[in-house]
């Protein structure tokens, strides 16, 4: 396994060798001994799948305030995403800055998000399977999310600037901006 590191602390791109042959091919995909040695402490407790069945699909940005707090490790195993990571850390030298990672069946990349990030990401194709492992359970009260569109993160979203308007949850559409989020993260070196 290989971690590529981004401009916020924390937040890695994770590739995996995959074998292939004549049948398919093989890759792990999880390996917490491998993990640890790439500096990865998360101990997972929670897998998550969802389904988007069009393209455009906006999810995010979303994160669960602590002490439910999740670091998160996402990949695309159907289709393809663009995913971004937020870090909404107070006192973080890239606090309200983004990255960002094309995930997708093909590519096999992984994305892992320490705790502290708002988490989205938009699919680009249709019928996108998206898995996430999670170092904490679902918390609904501590839920909290961030505008896809706040103008003080300027997420590049690559397809909305072509004028393709995403397909948004409610509870998306409503959510505040940075500034007026509830999020209690602070950073810790």
């Amino acid at each position: 396994m290989k971690k590529i590191e981004t401009k916020i602390d924390g937040v890695y791109i994770i590739e995996s060798d995959c074998y292939g042959d004549n049948r398919g091919w093989f890759m792990e995909t999880y390996n917490q001994a491998k993990f640890h040695e790439l500096g990865i402490k998360s101990v997972f407790v929670q897998d998550n799948m969802s389904f988007s069945a069009q393209k455009g699909t906006l999810r995010g940005l979303h994160y669960q305030r602590a002490p439910y707090s999740q670091a998160k490790l996402v990949r695309c195993t159907k289709g393809k995403v663009i995913d971004v990571a937020v870090d909404i850390r107070k006192g973080s030298p890239t606090y309200g800055e983004w990255v960002s990672c094309e995930l997708s069946e093909e590519n096999k990349r992984m994305f892992y998000l320490p705790k502290g990030m708002a988490h989205g990401f938009l699919t680009l194709t249709d019928n996108v399977e998206f898995q996430y492992k999670c170092d904490e359970l679902y918390n609904k009260e501590s839920e909290g999310g961030i505008r896809y569109d706040d103008p003080t993160i300027n997420v590049d979203w690559g397809m909305l600037l072509n004028g393709i308007e995403p397909i948004l949850s409610e509870k998306d559409k409503n959510a505040p901006v940075l500034e007026e989020c509830n999020a209690n993260f602070i950073y810790e070196k």
